[in-house]
């Protein structure tokens, strides 16, 4: 098929699946799971300071060199916004489940099918280059140690792995309790911090890295089930969350920045502490104050029909843009560039280069890797 052919019928089905959309779906979910992803690859592409370091390609990002730039990170931290999403669906997914008579290995099989597969073609595709480069490049050390961005989606989908898995039981605890089960969550992981840094016992940040993804996924079950309808209760958890997030950090036990700082005794993101959770609550207020307003303006077609467009290939992009990255950056070097390691003014002007010179790998990546994200998808939801 050529490429206009296909073109034509990616948009075919686009409209088809616009049209068939029904008049009552949180489209403004739909919504947001993009744009956490535009945001995500446009934090990891112009604002990270990729370059080398002994040999190893990385990218730490400039807040700590922007004066005020850590409140940027208390609306910008998307991957709360990723859980409290996804516990939206999944909880829809598992009642659908439940409706057909099917239990916990059809709703396993089918929410982690979606992610695990295309992750796996990626992990295997990266395992496949890492062997050539191993055999034809000398002082080849392996990717882990040369390039680790590339891994870096592999962190969000394996905490977002742990929160699926345990669907079944927190969807149980969820439908018994009601809100409580969120209010028991957030206790737990506000105590475990306590014991953490007041206890000096280091490993607790470990067991609230497991435990703070299940409370923020766990918000999503309570935008589903109509529990924050009320305006003051959005209200409240936006003014609620944020002034939580203010008050802690006000204290050295925790940064002022949501995303890690080379240099910080402390990293927000891992271990993970409780004012990530506290950030979760102020988002969920957040986008819940916008939901009524972005449902209303994706009524519209052809915002909707961009949404369902990029939904559709949402994680091939989400797997492979810091490959592109990648790619842009050796391409750079190839050329004699060699790009700074500081937030310079020449970084500064830098910036529209790094938003365009890897978009046309991931388009290369997308047309190869999203078919595959695809066909699975719909293999899944025919099982």
């Amino acid at each position: 098929m050529r490429s206009s052919e296909r073109f034509r019928s990616v948009i075919a089905q686009v409209d088809e699946r616009v049209d068939e959309t029904p008049a009552d779906r949180n489209r403004a979910a739909d919504f947001l799971r993009v744009a956490a992803i535009c945001v995500v690859i446009l934090w990891h592409w112009v604002f990270s300071i990729t370059h080398r370091q002994d040999g190893q390609i990385v990218n730490p990002n400039p807040i700590e060199h922007v004066a005020g730039g850590w409140l940027l990170t208390w609306l910008f931290q998307v991957m709360p916004i990723f859980f409290i999403i996804g516990g939206f669906a999944n909880l829809t997914g598992w009642d659908s489940v439940v409706r057909s008579g099917q239990g916990t290995l059809a709703f396993v099989w089918r929410r982690l099918g979606r992610l695990v597969l295309p992750a796996l073609v990626f992990i295997l595709v990266w395992v496949i280059i890492d062997v050539i480069a191993r055999v034809t490049i000398p002082d080849y050390t392996g990717a882990l140690n040369v390039m680790p961005l590339v891994f870096t989606p592999l962190w969000f989908l394996a905490a977002y792995t742990w929160a699926t898995l345990m669907v079944p039981l927190t969807a149980r605890m969820h439908r018994r309790f009601g809100p409580m089960s969120s209010v028991f969550l957030g206790v737990a992981v506000a105590v475990v911090d306590v014991g953490r840094f007041a206890g000096d016992q280091e490993w607790l940040g470990y067991v609230n890295s497991a435990v703070v993804w299940i409370f923020v996924h766990q918000l999503g079950y309570l935008w589903r089930d109509g529990y924050l309808d009320q305006y003051w209760r959005r209200c409240a958890l936006a003014v609620g969350g944020y002034s939580i997030v203010a008050l802690a950090t006000v204290h050295d036990a925790y940064p002022r920045s949501m995303v890690s700082i080379p240099g910080e005794q402390v990293s927000p993101m891992w271990p993970t502490t409780a004012v990530i959770a506290a950030l979760a609550i102020g988002q969920t207020g957040l986008i819940m104050l916008a939901a009524p307003i972005l449902n209303r303006w994706l009524q519209r077609r052809v915002p909707y029909r961009l949404v369902v467009l990029l939904g559709g290939v949402l994680l091939t992009v989400f797997l492979w843009h810091m490959t592109a990255m990648l790619a842009a950056f050796l391409a750079a070097e190839g050329l004699g560039f060699t790009p700074v390691s500081e937030p310079t003014a020449e970084w500064w002007m830098r910036r529209p280069l790094w938003l365009i010179a890897p978009v046309p790998v991931l388009a290369i990546l997308v047309a190869i890797f999203a078919p595959i994200e695809q066909r699975i998808r719909r293999a899944l939801s025919l099982s």
